[in-house]
């Protein structure tokens, strides 16, 4: 029998290779097909900023991620999807993926961002305009933190952080034995984003008393910026600035109702768009108003500018100015009066001028009345940041909420920017009280500094709040607001409930020479598959094609073994 399998074997290698193909080869793919992935999950990831500005790209170029996932205590990132939490988070390890070459970076972050600890938030937002600073052909995304994607992420460490401690061989073995999870995004490459336009709005108060009144403007950027778009809500910078101006709005439009109250200088309010890429609502505005008409209230007698930028906590007001006021001015007046509305109302608030030249060699203006200083115009920035270098005038961090351990004096300071109603409500007054005291000239009159042109009830806490909270609600960084958008709506409700003549004002790149350029996929979906690395595939093909030499030799020299194997197994004979 052993003999005719023998015969039968050694004629189909040797006279039939079609036959050992075709006997073999679905043996050989059955075994070597991979099996199919499981899908391990399935979550929301927030891309990085990537846009032109001034012809210099930043942030991140690419969108499309399909790698293997490790985290960056692995010795080896390249084409790898780098997994990093945001308490683990440095530049070093940012840039360790980087030089690398890694396929990907993802970041992870904590469900409340505000319960952080305050050092890893201010880290954190210190490096945000680092990481934007340069273009990267990586692609850098952010993740909300669930327990799915804690456990991945703790898994992916193990596999990682073990790999240092093991010789060569066993790092092999467990490279080939261990699950990992592949990557995977759904969405396509970037593109540039074409005739997006960024909405601004204007409405005013009409002075009494003659044609060529001075006219006040206040001025507060909605838009909200941070190293991710989707994850950008601005809550101090700048939805405080935006309730402020719409809190103002609501307080002049009952005085000017009024005859007796109705005061001799018009009052120009304007919400503008593209404040955090280098205010292009605010230039594109000037540029309708000072170079394309001829009627205008910015052409005729402007006493002022004020623009209102992060006045949503701290106990310090600082007025920012390209150029000092001179005394008799209307501007040296607005500096005289928040000084003695501070000094007799709150003494608890510490004021101050500061003052910087516009340098016009920088990318980016420092504060949004550097737009109106360029053209000319008198105009300031009121805001309790001191310096426009302060990193919570652009970061993610800059959300509504605050630790619960944070309230006013109990607890822990609070973790990052945000909003405190109380403060901003007295800010508010401060700014009504001074804004007040120049349009109805009170100084001059006689009237003491302790004078209240509005009570403590004027001022109404739960509106702010309410304004804040609205606007925190949906993130406004400006590649998400178009002009259709619910935010621009709203706003332009609100101030058409105060206002008179609300008008919107729209700005596009230019096609040949765009100032800005915009790109989409900034919110995709990612899925983790469970697979076996790319070396088990390799090993796998290693062993079955060391299995299949080993029978090909066996049945070519079959009847070799079988003689050898049959004198092992054969028993032996004892003689007599």
């Amino acid at each position: 029998m052993f003999e005719e399998a023998s015969e039968v074997f050694d004629n189909m290698f040797k006279s039939s290779f079609p036959l050992t193909f075709i006997v073999f080869l679905p043996a050989v793919l059955i075994l070597v097909s991979p099996l199919p992935a499981e899908a391990a999950h399935e979550f929301t990831v927030y891309r990085m900023q990537q846009y032109d500005l001034q012809g210099q790209p930043y942030g991140t170029r690419n969108a499309i991620l399909n790698t293997e996932a490790r985290t960056v205590e692995a010795e080896v990132l390249s084409r790898r999807c780098v997994i990093m939490r945001l308490a683990d988070f440095s530049y070093d390890k940012y840039q360790k993926a980087l030089r690398q070459s890694a396929g990907a970076v993802v970041i992870i972050l904590p469900k409340n961002m505000s319960a952080m600890p305050q050092d890893i938030v201010q880290q954190f937002m210190e490096l945000e305009p680092e990481m934007l600073a340069t273009e990267t052909i990586v692609p850098v995304y952010f993740a909300m933190e669930d327990d799915e994607l804690l456990s991945i992420y703790t898994q992916t460490l193990t596999s990682s952080s073990s790999q240092g401690s093991l010789s060569a061989a066993e790092v092999l073995l467990h490279t080939a034995t261990a699950n990992g999870f592949q990557m995977v995004t759904s969405g396509a490459q970037s593109k540039a984003v074409s005739d997006w336009a960024i909405t601004s709005l204007e409405g005013r108060l009409a002075g009494v008393g003659g044609e060529d009144l001075p006219t006040i403007v206040l001025v507060a950027h909605y838009d909200s910026f941070g190293v991710a778009p989707w994850l950008s809500y601005g809550a101090d910078s700048n939805g405080s600035g935006v309730s402020m101006l719409l809190e103002l709005a609501r307080l002049f439009s009952k005085l000017y109702t009024y005859k007796r109250t109705h005061a001799g200088y018009n009052l120009l309010f304007f919400v503008s768009g593209g404040g955090k890429f280098n205010y292009q609502g605010t230039k594109r505005w000037l540029e309708d108003n000072l170079d394309h008409t001829d009627s205008s209230l910015l052409q005729d007698n402007v006493a002022f500018v004020l623009c209102l930028d992060t006045l949503g906590n701290g106990d310090s007001m600082h007025l920012h100015v390209s150029k000092p006021p001179k005394e008799g001015t209307p501007q040296y007046s607005l500096l005289k009066e928040l000084e003695l509305v501070v000094a007799s109302q709150y003494p608890e608030v510490k004021f101050s001028m500061v003052h910087k030249k516009i340098n016009l060699a920088d990318d980016m203006l420092a504060w949004e009345h550097e737009r109106f200083g360029i053209r000319r115009l008198p105009a300031f920035t009121l805001s309790h940041l001191p310096s426009h270098r302060l990193a919570q005038r652009s970061s993610i961090m800059d959300v509504r909420s605050v630790s619960p351990s944070s309230h006013y004096g109990a607890g822990e300071p609070p973790a990052g920017p945000h909003v405190d109603v109380q403060k901003l409500g007295r800010n508010t007054k401060v700014v009504a009280e001074a804004l007040a005291r120049v349009i109805y000239n009170l100084t001059e009159k006689g009237a003491p500094g302790d004078l209240q042109i509005f009570s403590e009830q004027m001022v109404q806490e739960e509106q702010l709040s309410a304004v804040v909270d609205w606007l925190t609600a949906q993130p406004r960084a400006a590649q998400l607001v178009d002009k259709d958008s619910s935010v621009v709506s709203t706003l332009e409700y609100h101030l058409g409930r105060y206002l008179k003549d609300v008008k919107k004002h729209y700005v596009k790149a230019d096609k040949r020479d765009p100032e800005f350029v915009f790109y989409d996929q900034l919110k995709q979906t990612m899925n983790a598959y469970r697979v076996k690395p790319a070396i088990f595939d390799l090993l796998l093909a290693v062993c079955i094609a060391a299995y299949l030499g080993m029978m090909y030799l066996a049945i070519q020299n079959f009847g070799v073994l079988y003689s050898v194997v049959r004198r092992i197994t054969q028993p032996k004979t004892k003689t007599h």
